[in-house]
């Protein structure tokens, strides 16, 4: 037990700012082990912006609850995924060769490409949230980043990391562990969408499998694999698409 908790903590270190003991060591090996509860991560994450909406919608108009709910999740992970969207727009979008993709990426300064993205990145979450039914965005807010952060821990399984020297900008990037990994990974990724219809996921799951595949074979045949800041584009494309999958089965009426 002792173990899982501190392979949580590592979790809660690299994926968001929340504080952890300073005597906590870090391995990778243990980070790599860590990649379970990453969807975990999810729940923590969602459920801050779950509360923040909660609390805010008993004063504040709708628009303004679900603005600064997202707000309060970016806050909690540092603009990590989020900034790893934007290089990856700037770098497939401004490189021609590997190389140059990569050394984009590693670039701290986001570009036009950058900008663009995350713009309509965020103002698409924003706009797809407050269509919700208020009921449902607090569950809807856990579920989806609790989902999409599954599909990178199985880009990390299935896929390779891309740079030769393992270099990164910001922070070291879990890699695959053991299948047991995967396993609790996808347990918790899945629970929190048994709350919502069944309709959901059997639109959701399959795109999102197919979006995650065609996403793997573009980063391999441009870069040769995937980095921290592709994982964390998928991410924020796969909540995204949980998004929109969700405001198609309330506009049927399953909701």
């Amino acid at each position: 037990m002792k173990k899982q908790f501190q392979l949580l903590l590592t979790a809660i270190m690299f994926y968001t700012r929340i504080p952890v003991p300073a005597s906590l060591e870090y391995s990778p090996e243990r980070l790599n082990r860590a990649t379970r509860y990453f969807p975990f991560i999810g729940w923590i994450v969602g459920g801050v912006g779950a509360a923040v909406f909660y609390g805010l919608m008993q004063i504040l108009p709708l628009q303004v609850s679900v603005f600064l709910s997202m707000l309060a999740t970016i806050f909690v992970t540092g603009a990590f995924h989020e900034d790893g969207f934007a290089d990856f727009c700037d770098g497939f979008g401004g490189g021609y060769t590997r190389e140059k993709i990569l050394t984009i990426m590693k670039d701290s300064r986001i570009g036009t490409y950058g900008s663009v993205g995350l713009v309509g990145m965020l103002g698409t979450k924003f706009l797809a949230l407050q269509s919700m039914p208020v009921g449902v965005i607090p569950l809807a807010m856990v579920a989806a980043h609790a989902f999409s952060r599954l599909m990178p821990v199985l880009i990390i399984f299935t896929s390779w990391y891309s740079r030769d020297d393992e270099t990164s900008k910001s922070k070291p990037i879990g890699k695959k562990g053991k299948r047991s990994d995967l396993i609790i990974a996808i347990f918790f990724a899945l629970i929190p969408t048994v709350f919502l219809p069944w309709q959901l996921m059997a639109v959701a799951l399959p795109l999102a499998l197919l979006a995650t595949l065609r996403f793997k074979k573009y980063s391999e045949r441009k870069i040769g694999g995937y980095t921290g800041d592709g994982l964390g584009a998928l991410q924020q494309l796969i909540e995204l698409l949980f998004y929109l999958c969700l405001l198609g089965v309330v506009h049927f009426g399953l909701l």
